[in-house]
């Protein structure tokens, strides 16, 4: 997770309805989304990416200690290049590329610093794996399917439960939270090794059960460490403590579907699918939605040529993470993919 900054005072949020209007910093005529003290530039498009490389669907993204940012997409079918991370400096300006092995598949980005060290923790959802990696891309370790858990022993015919993991979220003892949210909506828990130790969850609606943990992060907002899980299907936030019990929900009325998360210092960031990004405070009450589109043609406008997208809204938020200044960058399910950082102006 990013580093936090102060949490500055919220007053007017909720008694106005979310803004988007024309800024003019810098010369440049730019959508602005948000309200009261939670204000921000809407920069669509971010990044300066070589001729080579096209974006497929955008699913993860990243900043590391130095502030490069980490994009992961799947690759479009017109793009030169097959890699599939591309790394960006905090200007925008390309630094490197790697990663064809995950072509098609993609999809969750978890960045950690351990000791001197940084490491990429990435998902992919077409070889149904996880793993650990160097930020060039060099592997340490992968696993796959979770053959030893009891919730994946094939059924009565014989066939085996899918495995495909979309995001996960590293504990400070180094054991791997994973959610298998395109798969079999369990939360498999491995050692720093990936080595399986357990499992929790399942598919379901009663309290404890998930449909689709698409996304999965620590509650640095709590008292004592739990897990907060994106139960997307179920259109609802669940935490956990670290040995799986349910502990309660959150979010209610506030989020649709969603993905994932990030945190600061007293806010915690969601991507949702269905075209906005919520900020929400400790008691997971949301104080802004940005970009949010209610006309609800993201389904439709999500494989449309990018000069159909409206400016100032989103369409599909997938993934979404804070900078150490506060800013946050956007990254989106739409075919040709898309790249936004939202610039802290309030």
């Amino acid at each position: 997770m990013s580093n936090p900054i102060t949490r500055r005072v919220f007053v007017s949020a909720l008694a106005a309805a979310p803004a988007v209007l024309a800024g003019d910093k810098s010369g440049l005529k730019r959508p602005m989304t948000g309200n009261g003290a939670y204000m921000f530039e809407v920069i669509h498009d971010w990044g300066e990416l070589p001729r080579t490389i096209k974006y497929g669907n955008t699913h993860g993204v990243g900043v590391d200690s130095q502030g490069h940012v980490y994009v992961h997409h799947t690759v479009h079918a017109t793009s030169e290049s097959e890699d599939t991370m591309v790394v960006f400096d905090k200007k925008g300006k390309f630094v490197r590329s790697w990663g064809k092995e995950f072509k098609g598949g993609a999809h969750g980005l978890t960045l950690r610093k351990e000791g001197r060290d940084e490491f990429l923790y990435l998902c992919d959802t077409k070889r149904a794996l996880v793993g650990k990696y160097t930020l060039k891309g060099d592997k340490v370790w992968e696993t796959g399917y979770p053959s030893e858990s009891p919730g994946y022993k094939p059924g009565a015919d014989g066939k085996k439960q899918k495995f495909s993991p979309t995001n996960l979220a590293v504990a400070p003892n180094g054991d791997v939270y994973v959610g298998d949210g395109y798969g079999s909506s369990y939360i498999n828990v491995y050692n720093a090794k990936g080595e399986w130790k357990f499992s929790f969850g399942g598919k379901g609606k009663a309290a404890g059960q998930l449909d689709c943990p698409h996304g999965i992060a620590f509650d640095h907002q709590a008292k004592e460490p739990r897990i907060l899980v994106a139960d997307r299907s179920n259109r609802r936030l669940q935490y956990f403590s670290l040995d799986g019990k349910h502990l309660g929900f959150g979010g209610e009325g506030d989020v649709k579907m969603p993905c994932h998360f990030d945190q600061r210092k007293g806010l915690l960031l969601v991507p949702d699918l269905e075209a906005r990004v919520t900020l929400m405070d400790t008691s997971y009450k949301a104080v802004a939605q940005l970009g949010e589109d209610d006309t609800n043609t993201w389904s439709k406008l999500r494989k449309e040529p990018r000069d159909k997208f409206i400016p100032g809204k989103f369409i599909c938020p997938h993934s979404a993470c804070f900078d150490r200044d506060g800013n946050i960058f956007v990254v989106e399910w739409v075919e040709v993919g898309r790249v936004t950082k939202l610039r802290r102006v309030a």
